[in-house]
């Protein structure tokens, strides 16, 4: 024994032995391995080219953000969106500023000549004197011979990439919306500074307050303070001051500061982390692909690693040598991936931006950065599924008895060892358990865990579950008249109902996959649908007309007594809409005041349980879910909301449903608002027609009248569809993530019925040797493969019903802070589950006429 253990011992022809086997493994079933390989590169490629799209996008963003605040120290800015500049003069003549800069931000739509995709022009007005010490590079660049552009009161200066958009140059006009009328402003220059891809436009700031009506109003302040200031002490008691002389009116912070960077991640950060998520279900599927390529090659090999047992090989070294050929499977994958996941950002960064569809980081343009941390990460994660995957066949493998594994017929020995209860059970229950867990910094980790733990534990009980429902129906088969008379039925339930554990590894293809599918699909849909029906519900009026989506534009009361003045109109409600910061870490929530039957606030808002009754004295507000949740309160508590200069205290009567705006939306009755501010001017009107009146007359009326052309007017048709259109570019890349899932669990399957059916060469021998002809084994085979199929739809579809409670229950609520009803999408289901069967049909017969080619003789020769 010591002279047959001698070359195993020699690490040179361990070495070599090692090289053989992984090649002859590889050469010998060259399609599982590409399979399993392209399963880990697609899902670490997916992963990391989203990753790399997200980082790019968002560090443009932040950077671009961060640029047009300039060198300032301090930044003073208004919880609404603009403010007296009545306090002006009191921050420039503070103790410690060198030069305070007053800046006014408007977003002004685009009249005649919009840009492609309709949004308003972002304008920065400046005094030029002052900016010149702080933000040097937003100072216009004027043509030769008219230094004085920067203070002309007819020109405005745009960055190239919005002189590209617009399709403008040096010289020509720019109509721009001011209310219900336009602005003719000259292109006197350009921002030669700008980021690429950012579209601003810098005017006068005298200008920009007399031109679109914002006399007397500011954006913000940005302050520099002189040489030895320290800026957090200097920040700190700004903020008292200013808290003390305008309670909830102002917010200071620093450029770029966490609270800001906060801001910038929290717009986004959901959406992000749910994409890589559904990303890595590619690599989840390719985990469970090793697992099954490397179980079935233990099964088909386990003489052969009984006969290197035998002649010295010791126990770790057949466990390193298992190990090793699922670790090549999971290096070569992911060194695909990461090559490949960098092509993918590159080309995506440069034909469709950073912002996936969503219109988070719209008007950045990005470049794609390779980070060597992340992609270690996303190579780690590919060689770790990889390792896990065949961890388990690599622990039977070296724990088998050469003496028992020698033998023919105990291949059942090895799935049956795999095949653990207990474990199985104890990652349903903890799945079940984390459900019930609070969010992580804001985001559903117990959530994705949980959904993890459920896929686990399915799949390794799919051997008992196998056992148990064919094992009943031979026994309910064997009690029929026609099973004497049917010999192919009774082999085919004869071998899945005492083959169990090879059947559970076919099974759990299948059920990965198609659960995975079934349940995005369900989420998808229930999204899509819950998003339709809303917008039902929310569009009860005729017409709908606005001004624009911009901050310039708005409805006076002359003009609104002009529309109500209209013939064919039975009734007009308008809507004023605000934007407000309730907190400096998080984006802006919208104040939406309108008409509300106080009454019966359900004929008004989509509402989320019961109404609350508004005590006496108190004025009431509604919160959508979204701004609810992100500012932890509940009907019936009290909530400060920065209006008309100061902080005015609200009762929150109840919650509404809003799919609109995720960072939050709030309603107050619209004479409330009135009263408060004497703000009189709207932004939309709903349109009620009479009896005898049609939508298009009513929209052609509307045109007709002098501030027509200013209008958008639509139906609530449009509106609906062009929505679900926006719904779905949002959700694209979701939609390609779930067709690509689908393609894996498709290979999946029929890669591991061609390994099993091949694997079973020597059983189809000893059957053709007992009077079984190919065709009724191939008729076996068949049925064997749409048995176990159908079951694993069976089960798979229970499974992803499950996953798909979690999503939209659990994890689109922490996530995105908004609740949906439950669709399921039959007519999709149904046709994967089709192909699910056919794929698995057709490999089964396919590689069976593979297996049978062979010869009876040749086929049970290992067995003499």
């Amino acid at each position: 024994m010591r002279q047959l253990s001698a070359p195993a011992a020699n690490p040179a022809g361990t070495r070599l032995l090692s090289r053989w086997l992984l090649l002859g493994e590889w050469r010998a079933h060259p399609v599982r391995a590409v399979v399993a390989i392209l399963a880990i590169a697609i899902g670490v490629s997916l992963g990391f080219a989203i990753h790399l799209i997200n980082a790019a996008a968002f560090n443009e963003f932040s950077t671009a953000v961060k640029s047009l605040s300039g060198q300032a120290d301090v930044q003073v800015a208004g919880r609404e969106a603009l403010f007296d500049e009545a306090v002006y003069p009191w921050l420039a003549q503070r103790d410690g500023v060198a030069v305070a800069s007053p800046v006014l931000e408007l977003q002004a739509g685009v009249s005649g000549m919009s840009g492609k995709d309709g949004a308003p022009l972002h304008i920065l007005a400046l005094d030029v004197f002052r900016a010149g010490f702080i933000s040097p590079d937003l100072i216009g660049a004027p043509a030769e011979g008219q230094p004085f552009d920067t203070l002309s009161d007819d020109a405005i200066f745009l960055s190239p990439a919005a002189l590209r958009w617009l399709n403008l140059a040096q010289g020509d006009n720019l109509s721009l919306q001011a209310g219900t009328g336009s602005v003719s402003l000259r292109v006197a220059g350009s921002l030669q500074r700008a980021r690429a891809g950012q579209r601003i436009a810098v005017m006068d700031i005298g200008a920009a307050q007399w031109r679109f009506n914002k006399l007397g109003k500011l954006s913000r302040i940005d302050l520099k303070l002189r040489q030895g200031v320290n800026r957090d002490a200097f920040q700190a008691a700004l903020a008292r001051e200013l808290e003390a002389q305008y309670p909830g009116r102002f917010q200071v912070g620093q450029p770029n500061d966490d609270k800001q960077n906060s801001r910038n991640n929290n717009l986004s950060r959901a959406y992000r982390v749910n994409l890589t998520v559904l990303a890595l279900v590619a690599l989840f599927t390719g985990a469970f692909l090793v697992f099954s390529t490397q179980a079935l090659s233990v099964i088909r090999r386990r003489s052969q690693f009984a006969l290197l047992r035998v002649l010295g090989m010791e126990r770790g070294t057949l466990l390193r040598q298992v190990l090793l050929e699922g670790a090549s499977l999971g290096v070569v994958g992911a060194g695909l991936g990461i090559a490949a996941g960098y092509a993918m950002a590159a080309v995506a960064l440069r034909f469709f931006g950073g912002d996936l569809g969503a219109g988070y980081f719209a008007g950045v343009q990005p470049q794609v950065q390779f980070t060597p941390v992340a992609a270690f990460v996303y190579f780690a994660l590919g060689l770790g599924v990889a390792l896990l995957g065949c961890a388990a066949p690599a622990l039977e493998a070296a724990r088998a008895a050469p003496a028992i594994a020698l033998k023919s017929g105990s291949e059942e020995v090895v799935t049956t060892r795999l095949a653990k209860t207990w474990p199985a059970l104890a990652c349903l229950l903890l799945a079940g358990a984390l459900t019930l867990l609070p969010p992580v910094f804001e985001l559903p980790l117990f959530g994705y865990l949980s959904i993890a733990l459920l896929l686990i534990g399915a799949i390794a009980l799919m051997p008992q579950l196998a056992a148990v429902v064919f094992r009943a129906l031979q026994a309910a088969w064997l009690r029929t008249q026609t099973s004497q008379h049917a010999p192919v039925r009774s082999l085919t339930l004869a071998r899945l109902a005492n083959a169990s554990g090879q059947a559970g590894i076919a099974l759990g293809g299948v059920l990965s996959s198609f659960s995975l599918m079934v349940a995005m699909a369900i989420m998808v849909s229930s999204f899509r649908v819950s998003v339709d029906d809303w917008l039902l519900q929310i569009l009860p009026a005729d017409v709908y007309a606005r001004t624009s989506a911009s901050g310039t534009a708005a409805l006076n009361p002359r003009e609104q007594d002009a529309i109500r003045a209209l013939p064919g109109l039975a009734r007009v409600d308008f809507q004023r809409v605000r934007s407000l910061s309730l907190a400096a870490e998080r984006p802006n929530v919208i104040l939406l005041a309108r008409p509300i039957n106080l009454r019966d606030p359900g004929k008004s808002m989509v509402l989320v349980g019961d109404t609350l009754p508004v005590p006496a004295g108190q004025r009431p507000v509604w919160l959508s879910e979204a701004a609810a949740d992100l500012y932890n309160v509940k009907p019936g508590q009290q909530i400060g909301l920065p209006l008309a200069g100061g902080l005015r205290q609200f009762f929150i009567a109840g919650i509404w449903r809003d799919y609109a705006r995720s960072s939050g939306a709030i309603q107050m009755p619209l004479d409330d608002y009135r009263a408060l501010t004497g703000d009189h001017d709207v932004s939309d009107a709903a349109l009620w027609l009479a009896k005898d009146a049609t939508g298009e007359q009513l929209q052609q009326r509307l045109k007709s009248l002098p501030f027509g052309a200013s209008l958008e007017v639509s139906n609530p048709s449009a509106i609906r569809a062009l929505s679900l259109q926006i719904f779905d570019r949002s959700f694209a890349v979701t939609y390609l993530l779930e067709a690509i899932a689908i393609m894996i669990g498709l290979f999946g399957v029929a890669a591991t019925f061609s390994a099993q059916t091949l694997a079973r060469a020597r059983e189809f021998g000893m059957l053709r040797h007992v009077g079984v002809t190919k065709g009724q084994i191939l008729s076996i085979l068949a049925l064997e493969g749409g048995a176990l199929t159908a079951l694993g739809i069976a089960t798979g579809f229970v499974l992803g019903l499950l996953i798909s409670f979690v999503l939209v229950f659990i994890v689109n609520p922490q996530s995105f802070h908004w609740t949906m009803q439950l669709h399921l999408p039959w007519p999709l289901i149904a046709t994967v589950a089709g192909a699910l069967l056919t794929a698995a049909a057709l490999t089964a017969l396919i590689a069976g006429r593979q297996a049978l080619s062979a010869g009876p003789i040749r086929a049970v020769r290992e067995d003499w």
